[in-house]
């Protein structure tokens, strides 16, 4: 997308480049013998009734945030999904990320006895079930998801610890606009308050014109029904927004003329109002998959670097790729069709020359909209790069991961903290607390450079 056709040259020259790379190792020279057969799985009546994934397999979601999910009571948490491992755009129901509202207990609601009532400010107060729902025109989108506190760490050392809180799937329901234009919406309506059905009921405020533009009830999810840590039966998809606007468990919306706080709101909320801060629009953002943290390249030769894009402000108009910490970027290709506030898979072909180096990844948007680096954040709210330096905000940053001689790939950012350690002792000798260091000066909640949208405050 947004690139030429190559020519039969250009053809030649990389198939060279890749031929080239498997020479140095990448891969075992064929022998003219044919592999053994394989052993043969038996069938039974679970395989036929509910298909399992290969015992090879062994992909996992992990506990993230800090607090383990279960915990002693069976309360969850935030769950990271493995990016890592990822391929295509589509995360698999099963391993969509998960977060839930101060940790919660997960809700068993029988879609037969499920309501969703939408009032306030309308002509004509409507209560719909599950089944008057799915009688109405549908729609099938691709949408990622992504929790605010999806934030780069220099603690973290994979990509599903820095990167794991955002997913996407393909989304079916009933636009929410449909449902709203059935009620009739009374003059000096411009705001609605969702609410789901969570032990802990965690609304949100959004405006009304969201909620004509795009926003779906959504009741499927990758060709099935929504899964339970998903919001089963009914989920509110609001495309581009922050995660905790994706209200679960769908139980009514209440049309008002006004912003409301509510418990979800309050909590993002900060009393400096330049930063106060519910952002709600995802800023422009990508993150390399592979190699990436944790991983290990055998040996130098040929890669090819993939990893995911996304934003709130559309579709992923170009994706740039550095092999030289920043220095230079080349165009990466972007795979498939970039849709609007989904995941886009884009990939750069490499030859690594066996030496250290960094890469990185920047994207941007329909908007026009360029994913920033630490160093532009810093430079925007005006203050020093200090590695403690917490990005405010829903933080949007270029992640770098470092590769090493031995083909070893770990968090470029963590490198800093050897740095800090040192640098605070320094400060500590001077008669500098350590608690002074920016870190707790800043707290998250503004907005990073060329966000393309604010909330309230």
């Amino acid at each position: 997308m947004g690139s030429k056709r190559p020519g039969r040259r250009e053809f030649l020259k990389g198939s060279a480049a890749l031929a080239g790379g498997f020479t140095l190792g990448a891969a075992a020279p064929a022998i003219g013998q044919t592999p053994t057969s394989p052993a043969m799985i038996k069938g039974d009546k679970n395989q036929i009734a509910y298909g399992d994934r290969s015992r090879f397999e062994t992909s996992v979601r992990i506990p993230h945030g800090g607090r383990p999910s279960p915990d002693a009571f069976g309360l969850v948490f935030h769950v990271a999904t493995p990016l890592q491992d990822s391929v295509g755009v589509i995360t698999p129901s099963s391993l969509h990320y998960v977060a839930t509202t101060r940790g919660a207990f997960i809700p068993d609601i029988d879609p037969r006895e499920h309501r969703f009532m939408i009032h306030g400010m309308v002509d004509r107060p409507l209560t719909f079930t599950m089944e008057d729902l799915k009688r109405l025109p549908s729609v099938t989108r691709p949408h990622f998801i992504e929790c605010a506190g999806n934030r780069t760490s220099r603690r973290a050392k994979t990509v599903q610890e820095t990167h794991g809180m955002t997913s996407c799937a393909e989304w079916t329901g009933v636009l929410l606009s449909v449902l709203l234009k059935e009620c009739g919406l009374k003059g000096g309506a411009s705001w609605f308050v969702a609410e789901g059905a969570e032990e802990v009921k965690g609304a949100s405020s959004m405006p009304l014109a969201k909620a004509m533009d795009d926003c779906i009830v959504a009741y499927g999810m990758n060709g099935g029904a929504v899964r339970p840590q998903q919001g089963y039966p009914l989920r509110l998809m609001v495309p581009g927004f922050e995660g905790i606007f994706h209200t679960k468990y769908l139980r009514r919306i209440k049309v008002v003329d006004r912003y409301y706080m509510n418990y979800n709101d309050y909590g993002h909320l900060d009393r400096d109002t330049k930063t106060a801060a519910l952002g709600y629009q995802i800023g422009p953002k990508s993150v390399i998959t592979f190699p990436s943290g944790g991983q290990q390249l055998p040996g130098r030769g040929f890669y090819e670097i993939s990893g995911l894009a996304w934003s709130g402000g559309g579709a992923i108009k170009k994706v740039e790729v550095s092999t030289d910490g920043g220095r230079r970027w080349n165009n990466a290709e972007i795979k498939g069709i970039a849709h609007r506030m989904a995941h886009t898979r884009f990939s750069y072909q490499w030859n690594w020359d066996g030496q250290e180096t960094e890469l990185q990844s920047r994207c941007t948007d329909e908007l026009g909209q360029v994913q920033p680096s630490r160093a532009q954040v810093a430079k925007h709210w005006n203050v020093p790069l200090d590695p403690s330096y917490s990005v405010p905000g829903l933080d949007n940053t270029i992640q770098p991961w470092k590769i090493a001689r031995d083909g070893s790939v770990t968090n470029g950012n963590a490198l800093l903290m050897v740095w800090d350690a040192r640098r605070a002792q320094r400060r500590s000798v001077r008669g500098i607390s350590p608690s002074a260091l920016p870190e707790r000066n800043y707290r998250q909640g503004a907005e990073p450079p060329r966000r393309a949208r604010r909330s309230i405050a």
